[in-house]
């Protein structure tokens, strides 16, 4: 499985950026996906999730309302838009592919039930 992240980059608080992140290997469409961001010295930590047939998302308080996660099976993408951006999501971003198919259940948080990982992209925003 191969997870390639795209369209990071420096961007001036209030805005925005999208990424992308393009999946092979696996029958995207069966697995739910999310996006997780690490900042220099602290743990990486969940931002986004979609379901597998990307009905149901969840976010993490600190980017609700301002970031959107989307997905296209017949692609095999998922993007992260991202919109007033703030200094404090600067951060390497990174999708991941959830462990079980067909999940139906609460979208994860946690990366430890993530099993495929991108490379990640750099997101700095400045202030």
């Amino acid at each position: 499985v191969q997870l390639v992240e795209s369209g990071g980059g420096l961007v001036q608080a209030g805005g925005s950026l999208r990424l992308s992140c393009a999946a092979s290997g696996r029958t995207f469409s069966m697995y739910g996906m999310a996006w997780f961001r690490q900042a220099p010295g602290k743990e990486r930590e969940f931002v986004a999730g979609i379901r597998w047939n990307g009905v149901g998302t969840y976010y993490a308080d600190s980017v609700k309302g301002r970031f959107t996660i989307s997905r296209d099976n017949a692609r095999s993408t998922v993007a992260l838009q991202m919109n007033d951006l703030k200094p404090e999501d600067t951060a390497v971003y990174y999708c991941a592919t959830d462990r079980r198919a067909l999940y139906g259940g609460s979208i994860r948080t946690f990366h430890s039930d993530y099993d495929y990982w991108g490379q990640g992209t750099q997101v700095t925003v400045s202030s």
